[in-house]
């Protein structure tokens, strides 16, 4: 898995941007296990990505790494919510692809998940972006290939 480091740049804790390439969905999992051993709880995680690019791998590897079931992880497209409690802090994974605008993500109670001291994950977050807190830490992955996924992270905790 290649890493790239570029200089910090204004955003989510104000702190360096990574770059990684992955070629497979274990080396995706792999890297997310690693990053969530870095979340403390309270952590918000916007996650964009096309259709198939490796979200919901992300977060199956974010829950491995937090000592949660990751074969538990599945799409919350329809149910807007799964919560996965892990070893180490409970995780929210919400999807916002169905939704019709912020007011879905109110009636839930996203505001109240946030102050739970877990990991909230949001895919799909461009959707709801205006909900979200200032010091979001940012996941996208976009595919490059058949199996390769650029997945750059900024506002590393």
């Amino acid at each position: 898995m290649a890493t790239k480091i570029d200089a910090p740049r204004s955003g989510a804790y104000n702190t360096p941007r990574v770059v990684h390439l992955s070629h497979s969905v274990a080396e995706t999992e792999d890297l997310a296990a690693s990053f969530a051993a870095t979340l403390r709880g309270g952590e918000c995680i916007a996650l964009d990505g096309e259709l198939g690019a490796g979200k919901t791998q992300f977060v199956r590897g974010l829950v491995k790494g937090l000592q949660g079931n990751p074969h538990a992880v599945s799409s919350p497209t329809f149910v807007l919510l799964n919560v996965y409690d892990t070893g180490r802090l409970k995780v929210f994974h919400l999807d916002a692809y169905r939704v019709h605008g912020p007011e879905d993500f109110d009636a839930i109670g996203f505001s109240e998940l946030l102050e739970q001291g877990g990991v909230v994950v949001v895919e799909w977050a461009e959707r709801v972006k205006a909900l979200l807190p200032a010091n979001c830490l940012d996941v996208s992955i976009r595919a490059k290939g058949k199996h390769t996924r650029e997945i750059d992270i900024s506002g590393v905790p």
